[in-house]
């Protein structure tokens, strides 16, 4: 739980994109589940998403989308401004967290500026989310969309958590010497990062903390995960193997358990999405 602060907070970000601010707004409202990454935090609820929505106009809504139709979603955000190729910006509706993105012109393209504002005493539950991930997907997205598949592309049902000591640190080497490309979801050599990710193709790289102290086991540095289509049922078969289960089913994002088999290797197992 995100605790509230006594002052007002406001964070910030910006990117670049090849395109005029008409059609930066028009990509940044009508094509966002095109440009959104479908990777594994990416969604409030990951076992149940297929896509995202934004309503157009005041009033409008930014949905996360468990049917087709939208009848069933989430609602993420209440539109309170719309000027198209100029301003678009929102309430969040899962938290106190407003958010505001600008489109100004500039000599290479369009400036879009994302500015959120966590009012005080209010709580931050994921709304300023957006800060760090609109300059990295919406940059890429705007990148390649000429020649670019107008079907959302789907997260791969096979990816790789690895545990580092110092993983900030990891994850700049990688993408320097690797050449895995600029991982989501950090921006600095801080190494106290919670989750590191790249994506590589359409698979989900993770980095994450090893703590001599703290699970996972020491011994554990790379863990395979693995999306299936009943969890639940996977998760009783496994049992049924006789593997140790190191972490019954939770929810945080993504639905998942933790087993190990008779070797002693760890898996993770996760729900995997509708169309997936």
């Amino acid at each position: 739980m995100t605790t509230p602060h006594d002052q007002a907070r406001t964070v910030a970000s910006e990117v670049t994109v090849g395109v005029d601010p008409k059609t930066a707004f028009t990509v940044f409202t009508d094509e966002i589940d095109l440009w959104w990454v479908r990777g594994p935090i990416n969604f409030w609820n990951g076992a149940r998403a297929v896509g995202m929505r934004c309503e157009p106009g005041i009033g409008g809504r930014l949905l996360e989308l468990y049917s087709e139709d939208g009848t069933d979603a989430l609602e993420l955000g209440r539109i309170t401004r719309w000027q198209p190729g100029e301003l678009v910006a929102w309430d969040s509706a899962v938290d106190d967290v407003a958010v505001e993105v600008r489109f100004e012109p500039v000599s290479s393209g369009t400036r879009v500026s994302v500015t959120a504002t966590i009012p005080a005493d209010g709580t931050d539950q994921g709304g300023t989310a957006w800060v760090r991930v609109v300059p990295r997907w919406l940059g890429a997205w705007c990148a390649r969309r000429d020649t670019a598949s107008r079907v959302p592309a789907e997260t791969g049902r096979l990816g790789l958590a690895v545990y580092y000591p110092e993983p900030g640190s990891a994850a700049r080497w990688l993408a320097e010497a690797f050449g895995l490309g600029s991982p989501d979801e950090f921006t600095d050599d801080d190494d106290d990062h919670q989750w590191i990710e790249f994506t590589v193709g359409n698979c989900s790289l993770m980095l994450f903390r090893r703590e001599e102290d703290r699970e996972p086991d020491p011994a554990v540095t790379h863990v395979p995960w693995v999306y299936v289509d009943d969890l639940d049922a996977h998760l009783a078969n496994t049992r049924r193997h006789g593997a140790t289960i190191v972490s019954d089913i939770r929810q945080h994002g993504y639905r998942s358990y933790e087993a190990a088999d008779p070797a002693g290797y760890r898996w993770t197992f996760l729900q995997a999405r509708p169309g997936m």
